[in-house]
């Protein structure tokens, strides 16, 4: 049985990605359109209406207007915006944030793709709030670096023309970054972390680190312990994995090129300091991986299907 599925956006960066990775595939017939076409009010509502699966690759006033378009009950959507992060009737796209979250999105009429820093963060943080080695009401803070194709075509025309000037640039200095109401949702926190982004001059890759004071929290966690929840959390998962070794240096471009996600926990036990790091690819498993990985859930089909892990 094929799946028909129309990309809205296709020519972005993150849509031209999920089509790479569709692209050949026999379960997926593409749905597509002209340059022209695209600037055609009718023919994009018809292709929204008749796709079985809609990807939204758009700015997210664009992603809005797109699922309003869709008029019958059939089309489900993935948002790859940050649209509907945080809306109510959209379930979150991160198969593996809760032991029940890949059956939620198989289920679903809409599903929202995680955001890129969020995806690091959460995974790293939700399994120890479930399991109580942090509080609810703890305040985090994160730390984060991302390639610079995460900041759409604008920023990567600055960054490959040469007129960036700086290797590392810092934002969002205000605290009120669009991910943020995304990160404390879906970690269940009582109050919002501390996240301080920045982007560097490499195209894709991702680090995202959480500094746990481990003597101050309240059960007072080893390493080993906070290791072993992440373990349990992401068992047999073929997309996240918990490495154990302990690495000098880890570089942003870890795991660049893949749709995988890797964890760690290191630091000083005898400081009882943890730092707990997050490497990914923005594009990947931060975007159009995550976005595969959702549709091939939602349409029953092997979950990790043209993906690169």
């Amino acid at each position: 049985m094929k799946h028909s599925v129309f990309i809205d956006g296709a020519a972005g960066t993150t849509g031209l990605e999920i089509r790479e990775r569709l692209n050949g595939r026999d379960e997926i017939a593409l749905v597509t359109l002209d340059d022209a076409q695209r600037k055609n009010p009718e023919a994009r509502r018809q292709a929204l209406n008749d796709a079985a699966f809609v990807i939204l690759c758009l700015p997210d006033d664009a992603a809005r207007e797109s699922v309003e378009l869709i008029d019958n009950p059939r089309t489900r959507v993935i948002d790859a915006s940050t649209a509907h992060r945080v809306a109510e009737g959209w379930a979150y796209g991160f198969a593996e944030l809760e032991p029940s979250q890949a059956a939620t999105i198989a289920e679903a009429a809409r599903v929202t793709n995680p955001g890129c820093y969020p995806t690091g963060f959460l995974a790293l943080a939700r399994p120890l709030v479930r399991a109580g080695l942090i509080p609810a009401d703890w305040v985090l803070s994160v730390n984060a670096a991302s390639g610079y194709s995460g900041g759409g075509r604008s920023m990567i025309e600055e960054f490959e023309s040469g007129a960036a000037t700086t290797a590392w640039r810092g934002y969002g200095l205000s605290l009120e970054h669009k991910h943020v109401p995304e990160m404390q949702r879906h970690a269940r926190l009582e109050h919002p972390p501390l996240f301080m982004p920045a982007v560097v001059n490499t195209y894709r890759g991702m680090v995202v680190e959480v500094p746990l004071p481990l003597h101050a929290l309240p059960r007072r966690p080893s390493i080993e312990a906070v290791t072993e929840v992440l373990e349990a959390a992401y068992q047999g998962s073929p997309v996240v994995r918990v490495a154990t070794d302990a690495p000098s240096l880890i570089g942003i471009e870890q795991d660049a090129g893949t749709d995988r996600l890797t964890l760690r926990v290191l630091g000083n036990a005898g400081r009882g300091q943890a730092r707990l790091i997050a490497t990914l690819d923005n594009l990947g498993k931060g975007a159009a991986g995550a976005a595969v990985q959702n549709l091939n859930i939602m349409a029953g089909l092997d979950p990790v299907a043209g993906l690169v892990l």
